[in-house]
Order: structure tokens, then C-alpha cells, then sequence
């Protein structure tokens, strides 16, 4: 039994939006070497900094309280997460941002 077929925009509308899109992006400032290299380092630091934070709470905490649990580890394997977190979060705000004409 053959599966009902999803309505697909008519030709016209399709070429109507990219028609659309591509006049925004004319209108919109290019972005060059210097935003990406921004870009780069945002993201670069929103990883670094947890992390680093991480690994220097982990060494106090193992110094005050040593034993089994590595504190330094943990907290380097938290910070990791919560900087990975967090520059996902800038790369998808800077995504959604010059892209908001894809949505329907």
C-alpha cells in the first residue's frame, strides 16, 4: 500500500523564497577573515575558560580533601561539558541569526 505523498511546495513558491533570501543576503553586510577569526576565539575561550576553572577548583579541592574521587578530573570533565555546552549555545545563536529567513 502506497504511503500518501506529503504536499511539496509548488515550483513558484520554492524559487519565490530563494529569490527572497538571496536579496537579503545582498542587503546584509559581508562578513570576513575578521568575524570568522572572532568567531574562532569566542568559541575557542567559552571552551577554555570552564575548563581551566574546572582544573583549578579540582586541584584546591584535592588539596583540602584528598582521596578516591579525582576532584581535578571531574571538575576538568565537567568543565569540558560546560564549555562544550556553551560554545554549541554561540555557534547556534550566530547560526540562527543570519539564517532566520529558512524558517517557514
Amino acid at each position: 500500500m502506497a504511503k500518501p505523498s506529503k504536499p511539496r511546495p509548488q515550483l513558484a513558491d520554492r524559487i519565490g523564497r530563494k529569490a527572497a533570501r538571496h536579496q537579503r543576503a545582498r542587503r546584509q553586510p559581508k562578513q570576513g577573515l575578521w568575524f570568522g577569526l572572532g568567531m574562532f576565539g569566542l568559541v575557542g575561550w567559552s571552551v577554555t575558560i570552564p575548563t581551566v576553572l574546572g582544573i583549578a577548583l579540582g586541584i584546591w579541592l584535592d588539596h583540602k580533601w584528598p582521596g578516591p574521587p579525582s576532584w581535578t578530573l571531574t571538575l576538568l570533565f565537567l568543565g569540558v561539558i560546560l564549555g562544550c555546552r556553551n560554545a554549541w549555545y554561540w555557534i547556534e545563536r550566530e547560526r540562527h541569526g543570519n539564517h532566520t529567513d529558512e524558517q517557514p
